[in-house]
Parts: C-alpha cells; structure tokens; sequence
C-alpha cells in the first residue's frame, strides 16, 4: 500500500496516509463466494445463541479482513461533514449539518463491501488524524483527530473520542454491537452499552446531539456477496434547541432492485421523553422539515410551507477519505496496527497458516494475562479513558487520552509505552 506523506513539523516523524479500513475485494469471485459458504458454515453452529457478538469466536485468517478492529470502526469517513456541524447561526441548519454527517459517516459500506475485521484485544487503541474542511491561508486543512481504546473484553466494548478545536466540535461514545444469526442472515442491533454518538459543540453554549443507531441485516450469504439492509428507526436529539429527528429506514422487497430509502422529520419537540416514536404521530404543526430520499445516493429535504426539494448530501461523488497514522516508529506494541503488522502482512502475502499463528498467540497472550489478573483480583483500567461509565454512555478522556488527542493535531505522536497491556 503506498503511503502519502502529510508535511509534518521538522521535529517530528512523518505519518502516513492511507485509505481507510474497508473490504479490499481481492482474490477472484469465486474464491470470495467459497470463503462466505466456509463463513456460514461456521455461523450455522451459532443458531439459537442470543448473541454471538458476546461469544467472540475465533474465525480462520483467511476470512478475516486484514484491518483492525478498532481501525475499521470509526465515523470519520468524511471528516469535513464533521468539522462543518458548528458553522451555521441558524438552529435548523446546524441541526441539517449533524444529519449530513449521520448520513457520510459510514460511507465506507456504501462504497465498498462489510467484512469482517480482527477481534480487537483488551487495552489496544488507535490513533489518527483526519483532514475536513478547508482552513485559512495560514492554518490549512482543519485537522480532525480520533481516538479509540477497547476498554472491555467481556463484553468487548471500545470507548471513542473525535475532536476537531479549531472548529469546536467534538463527539464520544461507546461502541458495541449484539448479533444474531438467523440462519441466512446476521442482525446486528447496538449492545446495551453502545446509547449513540454523543456530539457536542462547544462554540455554541455546548450545544450537544445524541444519535442513536438502527439495527442492521447483513445477508447475502447464500448468494455470495454481502448486502446491508436496514429497515428501523432511529433519532437525533438536541435538548438546548429542542429539536427531534425520527428516521425511519424502509425495508426493500425481495423481488426488483433495492432502493434503500430513508424517511424522516425534524420537529419541535416540548420535552424529550416526548413518547413519540413513529413519524406518523408528529403533529404537522411542530414540524420544522421533513427527509427523504436514499441512503445510498441523494437525500432531500423540505420545510413546511413549500414543496421545493434541496438537496442534504449526494452520496454519489463522494468516497471515504484518507486517515494519517503515526509513522510505524513512534507506534506502541498495543497500537492496532502495530499489534496486528505481522498478521497483516501475512494475509496479504496469502501465507494464512502465518497468519493464523501469529493470530492464535496474541490471542492467547490475552487469555493468559487474564487469567493471571483474575487469580490476583486485579481489575482492569482503561490508559486513554477513564474507568468507564457506561451507564452515562459518554467516555471521558484520561489525562493521557487528552495527551494524545493533542499529539495529532501537534504532530507529537510520542507516548510512554504502557506499564500494563491486556495482550
């Protein structure tokens, strides 16, 4: 993989860029349909088991994509729709600016295949920064950082932070999903501690927004090629403005092709626990505008008194942006890349017995560390986030997690190798 060099500070060693983490579609047709039928027979053994997600079994190398964990799942796929949520005086319209990027921050599956990433250690992190909208002549791009550790293994849930300063806009939550296979598809739903994407903007009396995730369907198994469905609802809240989205994703029928569309109303809302939960029981008179449109192409929206159409996002031109890693010497053995270098390598030169044991001892390696801290009553804490407070569903950054979120946009990307790792 070539990597473009971001112009760093003269001190400091230079990142690299690089395209980020989706299905990289190689090997031939067929040999990607016989590794989905190796796939479902593996998952056929999970029938009946409430969440396989919990379960964290381990699949062979060869059907692993080879990207991290922690790497594939993150929301910055266009950071500029990030950076940008803040800019506008007008309430409706910054409102409009989170929607955009709920729309862009998973372009990664509208572009590209889902896969299935490495199953992320205890206490491993990644780091990297994101370049979003234009600066001024002086400043450049605004840099926009992410941060994220996996601060449980049972259940395996990663805490987040995203922070753009120039732009005042920062973002936190936990990730973790629940799945079950149904026997010809997978439904993923978020777990009991993943309560959204949590948006704050601090330029704006820390106006904040939680963006709650819909269930997801991933078939295709037996056709060979994978598909995400999503037929739900899901809501965006903003308690200082008051205003509410309700978007509701419609299902496809199996006959005809997909259209992947997406309804929803932003409206005025009295008190947040308002107990509306359908587009339908929205009271015409509270709403401010109403979306429409496909969450795979162009997505519309009107406001009350008119029926011209203007365009939130064309999905279309648009592809996931590069991400600027630390170079590979200033990484630490828990970072993700660093941890999973020699399994990746290995994949990609398709030397999968390599791979599969390179895999097995870090895994391995976490088991054992477990056990000992378990037979010596040692709990363990979290380096980049405090202990976690799932409950709120909002991380908070650790001295040393605010350290190297500052790091990324300094170009400072030494830290202290860890006293304790979870593998």
């Amino acid at each position: 993989m070539e990597n473009t060099p971001l112009t760093p500070s003269s001190s400091a060693p230079t990142p690299t860029a690089t395209p980020p983490g989706t299905a990289s579609n190689t090997g031939s047709e067929a040999e990607n349909q016989s590794k989905l039928r190796t796939l479902l027979g593996i998952l056929r053994r999970f029938v009946g088991v409430a969440d396989i997600a919990s379960v964290r079994f381990s699949l062979p190398s060869q059907l692993l994509e080879p990207v991290p964990n922690l790497e594939y799942w993150n929301y910055l796929d266009r950071p500029e729709t990030f950076a940008s949520i803040g800019e506008s005086d007008d309430e409706l319209e910054r409102f409009l600016g989170v929607l955009r990027f709920w729309f862009t921050k998973d372009l990664k599956f509208v572009k590209g295949k889902p896969c299935k990433p490495y199953n992320s250690t205890l206490g491993e992190f990644f780091r990297a920064l994101h370049l979003g909208c234009p600066g001024d002549t002086t400043t450049g791009p605004v840099r926009v950082s992410f941060l994220t550790e996996q601060t449980s293994h049972h259940p395996p849930v990663s805490a987040f932070y995203i922070d753009c300063p120039e732009k005042g806009v920062s973002a936190n939550g936990y990730d973790q999903i629940s799945a079950k296979f149904t026997g010809t598809s997978i439904r993923v739903t978020p777990g009991v501690h993943n309560l959204g994407i949590f948006i704050n903007l601090h330029k704006r009396g820390d106006e904040s927004y939680r963006l709650t995730h819909p269930a997801v369907n991933l078939g295709g198994f037996l056709r060979g090629t994978l598909n995400l469905y999503v037929e739900d609802i899901c809501y965006v809240t903003c308690p200082k403005t008051q205003l509410k989205a309700i978007l509701q994703y419609l299902g496809d029928s199996w006959i005809g092709k997909a259209k992947y569309k997406v309804e929803g109303v932003v409206y005025q809302y009295t008190h947040e626990d308002d107990g509306i939960q359908k587009i339908k029981d929205v009271p015409s008179k509270l709403v401010r505008a109403k979306i429409e449109g496909s969450w795979m192409s162009q997505l519309y929206y009107t406001v009350p008194g008119s029926s011209e159409k203007h365009l939130l996002i064309d999905l279309d031109p648009l592809f996931p942006e590069p991400k600027t890693c630390p170079p590979p010497n200033a990484m630490l053995p828990n970072e993700s890349r660093k941890m999973w270098e020699g399994v990746t390598e290995a994949i990609h030169a398709r030397d999968y017995s390599r791979a599969t044991q390179l895999k097995s001892e870090i895994e391995e390696r976490q088991r054992e560390k477990a056990a000992a801290r378990a037979a010596e009553g040692v709990e363990w804490k979290p380096r980049f986030f405090e202990a976690p407070a799932l409950a709120a569903g909002r991380p908070r950054l650790s001295v040393d997690g605010e350290k190297a979120l500052k790091g990324l946009h300094t170009d400072d990307y030494k830290l202290e190798p860890a006293a304790v790792t979870g593998a």
